[in-house]
């Protein structure tokens, strides 16, 4: 974890020096906190029409110790975003890189994705199960931010895209007993949010 915490403090600090005298934002979405994941995201302009964003978010927190029940997990995702009239206003679309590590336990995930190649059982299974692993994507997205104030947007996305994952497979109880190892690669959700931003400069 120490690792990816000075890659992406090098990263940020990179584009933090390239965005003097630009527009530099902060936000979060709401959406994913609705989740119990707390995040937060940078946003940088890099011309007029181009931005470019980093997001992350982190969820360490165990539900139900008795049951395992629990949705840890790390997310971060890049975007490079084109802003059809100006940077942080109006309608965009974006391409974006996503890459998370999780261990869940006893949740039903929702069945968003269509897929492609799979050894992996149906989502509704999981609510029996612990998975732990990794994934990575990429997208599409569209969205519109709309001015609250000289300081303040909303902003509404929603994207598509690639993934693929590796994980094994567990009893949901602690300690439980290994089931299989699961590969997938599907199409679905690849992002998706209700963002407050606030204008740094």
């Amino acid at each position: 974890m120490k690792r990816y915490s000075i890659i992406l403090a090098i990263f940020l600090t990179a584009f933090v020096g390239t965005a003097d005298a630009q527009k530099v934002a902060m936000k979060t979405n709401t959406l994913y906190w609705l989740t119990t994941t707390p995040n937060v995201g940078l946003e940088f302009a890099l011309a007029d029409r181009w931005t470019m964003e980093l997001e992350g978010g982190y969820n360490p927190w165990t539900f139900n110790k008795e049951d395992n029940l629990k949705a840890k997990h790390w997310l971060v995702s890049p975007e490079v975003r084109y802003w059809f009239c100006e940077s942080f206003h109006g309608h965009f679309i974006g391409i974006n890189a996503n890459y998370t590590q999780f261990n869940i336990s006893g949740m039903p995930l929702p069945n968003a994705f269509i897929m492609l190649c799979s050894n992996a059982p149906s989502p509704e299974t999981f609510r029996d199960a612990r998975i732990c692993g990794w994934a990575v994507g990429a997208g599409l997205t569209y969205g519109y931010q709309f001015l609250l104030s000289p300081r303040w947007n909303l902003e509404l996305t929603a994207g598509f895209g690639w993934w693929y994952t590796e994980y094994e497979r567990f009893e949901s109880r602690k300690c439980g007993l290994f089931e299989q190892e699961v590969y997938k690669h599907a199409l679905g959700p690849a992002s998706l949010g209700v963002s407050f931003i606030y204008l740094i400069k």
